[in-house]
């Protein structure tokens, strides 16, 4: 972590509103940089003595209350002229005519824009949190071998199904090695490959779910979700979008990999 990214982050961990992914990250440049350690020191007193001397006041018991009922005033007079300016008819019919509507486009863009699942938010979190920990424990590797065909056989015995692994040096996305992990409640494969000095964790776990490819960007790291013949696949790495996409896409291309099969 450079001294600029910390400045960024520092009044979020002084008030305790980082993960512990980047807690650790700040705590260890802090261990080893005298500027950032000072400024935190500082923002640490100052924070000490707001909460000691809060500038805040209360307001009036029945304030709350009086502007509830302010509101309900104000969204019932605006329900009744914009639904239902008048109960002819012609105005009975244009006020279904706007609630269908309301309806429709509702469910258009509902699917349109549909978030990310909260599931999945977890289980991309668990998926940097293991990818950050291979880098700082230097534990990489159970098997560190470029050849595919050492890899994918070492873990006959070790997972419940035999993970694709794909040797994509030529491609310049070489093949390190592998590893067990623990992902979403279950032991997974995390295949390991490098683009020039950055990593790449490959994590790999049988999936009945269906997903065409979902790409999220969280502290930092860029992460890229899909699933393929009964495997899910979740590829993570601070490498930057474009050639994170790059390295999926040769991964998913029909018959650059052997299809997985029972070990």
């Amino acid at each position: 972590m450079s001294c600029e990214e910390l400045q960024n982050l520092i009044h979020a961990y002084v008030d305790g509103e980082l993960d512990l992914v980047r807690s650790v990250e700040i705590e260890q440049h802090l261990g080893g940089c005298e500027t950032c350690s000072s400024t935190h020191q500082a923002q640490a007193a100052l924070r000490k003595a707001f909460r000691s001397n809060p500038l805040r006041f209360s307001a009036p018991a029945g304030l709350r209350a009086n502007i509830e009922r302010q509101l309900r005033r104000e969204v019932e007079t605006s329900r009744s002229l914009i639904l239902f300016p008048s109960l002819t008819s012609w105005g009975w019919a244009a006020a279904a005519a706007v609630i269908l509507l309301a309806a429709g486009l509702g469910g258009i863009l509902g699917r349109q824009f549909r978030p990310a699942s909260p599931d999945n938010n977890i289980v991309a979190q668990e998926v940097i949190s293991s990818h950050v920990r291979s880098l700082m424990a230097n534990h990489l590797a159970d098997v560190p071998s470029s050849d595919q065909h050492t890899v994918k056989p070492w873990f006959n015995g070790k997972l419940d199904f035999s993970p694709p692994v794909t040797d994509l040096a030529s491609a310049g996305f070489p093949l390190i090695g592998g590893r067990l992990d623990y992902i979403d409640n279950r032991p997974v494969a995390a295949l390991v490959y490098q683009r020039a000095k950055h990593i790449i964790n490959l994590f790999i776990w049988p999936s009945t779910e269906a997903s065409s490819g979902q790409t999220m960007t969280q502290q930092g790291y860029h992460v890229i979700h899909w699933t393929d013949a009964g495997m899910t696949f979740w590829a993570v790495s601070d490498l930057n979008e474009k050639e994170l996409k790059e390295f999926v896409d040769l991964v998913r291309i029909p018959g650059a990999r052997s299809s997985p099969a029972a070990p």
